[in-house]
């Protein structure tokens, strides 16, 4: 029988394995697996150490605050002064805020994909299904942090079992032609180099990491009781995140040729829309819109709470005095209900343009922001260890400059 603390850490890792997985996990097999099967075994022995390490570090800078409650876009006030502050909380709700836009657009695509393809019925107009369930999404961010953490865990087990489901059920198809496909020296570390920032976004769970460490301040009442048990609940986090999404992964892969991967790349569909195709196995085509479905759900809380955090530290920094934080969330919820099912209703062809914007924000707060703060706030400064520092940096320059590579 699990203890109250066990729960409430079992809860955090799924709502953090949630946040990550969002429906990216469906084209992470094509996009990860195109360079064969060889740069793929490199790949999973760097994407635990590189998941626990960068959040890990994030996780520290939060709860480094002298003042206990502090969020992400209030310490980064307190550590790098007020000009620092702004623009960083800035480029912090810029990096986030584009993805809500892309989940707002992807719900309503998904479930109105599903209701006149699988069950053949007429969608109701656009406006009104994006309104309903954007607006039921963002009401589940009304209700309180038990609540709210217990309907993510509710969506993240059905996800976990269908992926590794799925992962089964392909097994008597793997074939040999990937592993076949031999690289050479060059086209091994480009692999390895492009596929580095489609690893660190599918397993970046960075959004909600401060709302994680606030919570688990707040639970344990103490700061390095709450410091020793968020690594416990991080490294629990990358190790079923690398177990069953790499799997996956492994799974898709070992199943389709790299010539196959090249052509779902160019069709743009989703790794199960083509494994529907190729098997024309009607129960794969249902499942990839429930994925998506559960995916995007869960996905959406944490990116809610990191949004919320970066608007807040925005506006409050503008004011005299800060807006009370319960009706900081009520505001927070009618802003972002209009904009999303505005864009949602829209539904613009330029968000992945944008949220490749926000990739090298989000690998600059992940990966140097924590490294720098270690070697110059006093607070952090027990945390310098040249190996896992240098790691992390390393790691996130690789990813920075692979980014900007892919948008010139």
């Amino acid at each position: 029988m699990a203890t109250p603390s066990q729960r409430f850490s079992i809860t955090w890792v799924l709502n953090l394995f949630g946040t990550a997985v969002g429906a990216g996990v469906l084209f992470l097999p094509i996009n990860a697996g195109m360079g064969g099967f060889y740069p793929l075994i490199i790949m999973v022995l760097l994407v635990g150490p590189m998941t626990y390490l960068a959040h890990r570090g994030l996780t520290r800078f939060v709860l480094s605050s002298q003042h206990k409650g502090s969020n992400i876009t209030e310490v980064v006030r307190e550590h790098f002064g007020e000009k620092a502050g702004k623009l960083i909380t800035l480029l912090y709700f810029f990096a986030i805020f584009p993805i809500l836009l892309i989940y707002g657009v992807g719900i309503t695509n998904t479930v109105n994909s599903f209701m006149e393809n699988q069950l053949h019925i007429a969608p109701p107009p656009r406006m009104i299904l994006s309104l309903v369930l954007i607006a039921a999404m963002i009401g589940v961010m009304l209700l309180s942090e038990q609540v709210m953490l217990k309907i993510t865990t509710c969506l993240v087990y059905p996800l976990v079992f269908i992926l590794f489901g799925l992962s089964i059920y392909l097994i008597p198809h793997w074939n040999g032609a990937a592993l076949q496909q031999v690289p050479t020296t060059s086209d091994f570390l480009t692999t390895l180099w492009l596929t580095i920032p489609v690893l660190i976004f599918a397993f970046n769970h960075s959004p909600a990491i401060s709302s994680f460490a606030l919570s688990q301040q707040k639970y344990y009442q103490d700061t390095d009781k709450a410091e020793l048990e968020s690594r416990k609940v991080l490294r629990s986090t990358a190790l079923i995140l690398m177990l069953f999404v790499m799997f996956f992964v492994f799974s898709c892969v070992l199943t389709l040729t790299p010539e196959e991967l090249a052509e779902a790349k160019v069709q743009n569909i989703s790794i199960l829309s083509y494994l529907a195709n190729k098997f024309d196995n009607p129960i794969i085509s249902y499942f990839g819109p429930l994925v998506a479905f559960l995916a995007i759900g869960s996905s959406f809380f944490g990116h809610y709470l990191g949004a919320r955090e970066g608007l807040e530290g925005l506006i409050n920094q503008m004011r005299e005095h800060p807006i009370e934080p319960n009706k900081f969330r009520k505001i927070t919820a009618v802003i972002f209900l209009v904009i999303l099912w505005i864009v949602a209703t829209i539904n613009p062809s330029i968000l992945g343009f944008i949220e490749s914007l926000g990739g090298p924000i989000i690998a600059m707060i992940l990966f140097i922001m924590p490294v720098y703060a270690v070697y110059t706030v006093p607070a952090l400064a027990r945390f310098k260890n040249i190996f896992s520092n240098a790691f992390v940096f390393i790691m996130g320059c690789i990813a920075i400059s692979a980014i900007v590579y892919g948008l010139l």
